[in-house]
């Protein structure tokens, strides 16, 4: 099993781009234990907007009941009980979790870069879509996977508190590529990247994500930032192409059931 840390000099950066992460991609309900964040959105299968999430190493006083308790108010909103396990979780967490039956799934990459320093040459410019109700039918038809509908989509996307850019792309099918990208203050963070099942590997997702961090850059975003899942080795060799580079990982851990 892998560890999950940062150094000290790290720290104050993750902590950066947690809180930035969780303002891009609101939950419906947040909730505090302590230093430890609920985020509860019954609907939708997101694991970032329903999972308890330790955002203190230091606060590790009574897990195991609070994670019961935790536990307890996932299951009366009907969502799978998660919990996040980031640099900034206590150490002996995992420990604590695997005591109370939870497992822990793959990896997801947190990968920044300065956009002043790497590519975004791609493609032309996309202006972006302030159409919610399109951009989020979009998002369902671009992703066949997709469990959410554009109802609850468009409700998240509504409730992004920073500048969010909706980027579209179209083809005679309909829908080709999607994604959104928020900018907050000085950093510019890409969520939802997802491009047609039949139209992958054909560039389109480099163009999309040039496009929306030359947007970002122009409103004044110096610095990049976005998720990928660790076994996704298509995304991450295509953002390390970019100038993309891994600055901390986490993990879910979901109580009985593979993440």
């Amino acid at each position: 099993m892998a560890t999950i840390a940062a150094d000290g000099k790290t720290l104050p950066l993750v902590r950066r781009l947690e809180a930035v992460g969780f303002r891009a991609w609101p939950a419906k309900t947040v909730s505090f234990d302590g230093s430890w964040q609920l985020r509860i959105t019954p609907g939708h299968p997101s694991k970032r907007l329903n999972s308890l999430v330790p955002l203190d190493p230091f606060d590790s006083r009574d897990m195991t009941e609070r994670l019961r308790q935790a536990e307890a108010r996932f299951l009366a909103e009907g969502v799978t009980p998660t919990v996040r396990q980031s640099p900034l979780c206590p150490p002996a967490l995992p420990e604590a979790l695997t005591a109370e039956g939870w497992l822990r799934g793959s990896e997801t990459h947190v990968m920044g870069a300065d956009l002043d320093a790497i590519d975004l040459t791609h493609g032309m410019d996309h202006l972006p879509s302030h159409d919610i109700r399109r951009f989020s039918e979009a998002c369902v038809s671009v992703d066949d996977g997709r469990e959410a509908d554009a109802e609850v989509i468009g409700s998240i996307i509504a409730a992004i508190e920073p500048t969010a850019g909706l980027f579209l792309l179209e083809d005679a099918q309909g829908p080709s590529a999607v994604a959104i990208c928020v900018q907050d203050n000085d950093l510019a963070g890409l969520q939802q990247v997802v491009v047609r099942k039949d139209l992958r590997r054909q560039g389109l997702g480099r163009e999309l994500v040039a496009g929306a961090l030359r947007w970002a850059r122009l409103r004044g975003a110096r610095k990049a930032w976005l998720q990928v899942i660790a076994a996704n080795h298509g995304a991450v060799a295509l953002y390390r192409d970019m100038g993309f580079s891994v600055i901390y990982d986490y993990a879910y851990w979901r109580k009985g059931e593979d993440t």
